[in-house]
């Protein structure tokens, strides 16, 4: 079994919820993927880093990162990854609100002008979320290479990002369920 299909299965069985269920995007649905689930285990957390560098080692980049709490995990995973190939890169989040004290920055890390980077998302619904920190890292002057989530629900995140190269290392389509059904 590859690491991107026992990472299915890791998802599939501690991620995926049913019932009824308000999306952050304000949406109704009648299922949840809830990454937290599989975020916080070590086996799924090594099987990401090794998925999301195989999803990212054809761009050039200098950072990964994306808003918190989700993204942080994932960063730490593709870093080790890409440490663990002798290649180093650096990591970022963007808080939702800059803290009121200390640097009061919003976007925290090493992310300077000029940067090319990659920015991580772990459920892709209609692309708000993402596009906070899209816009966090571009008010810093560097560039998205990539946009890679965990996966997509194809409910319109595709397009809303279209001016980005949005790849997601699975779709809903992956766990058996459509769009339609949401």
């Amino acid at each position: 079994m590859t690491a991107h299909e026992r990472l299915r299965e890791l998802f599939q069985q501690r991620a995926l919820q049913f019932g009824d269920f308000t999306l952050a995007s304000g949406r109704k649905s009648r299922y949840y993927i809830n990454s937290k689930q599989v975020l916080f285990h070590s086996e799924a957390l090594a099987l990401l880093g090794e998925c999301l560098y195989e999803a990212s080692a054809d761009v050039d980049c200098h950072a990964f990162g994306g808003m918190e709490v989700g993204a942080i995990p994932m960063t730490a995973a593709v870093l080790l990854a890409y440490h663990q190939r002798g290649q180093s890169r650096e990591g970022f989040f963007v808080r939702k609100q800059a803290k009121e004290h200390g640097s009061r920055e919003r976007l925290e890390g090493r992310v300077q002008a000029g940067d090319r980077v990659v920015v991580l998302e772990d459920v892709l619904t209609t692309g708000k979320s993402v596009s906070q920190a899209i816009e966090a890292v571009e008010a810093r002057g560097a560039h998205v290479v990539r946009v890679l989530a965990i996966c997509d629900r194809l409910e319109g995140a595709a397009q809303t990002l279209a001016r980005y190269d949005v790849r997601s290392l699975f779709t809903i389509r992956d766990f058996g369920l459509s769009p339609e059904e949401s």
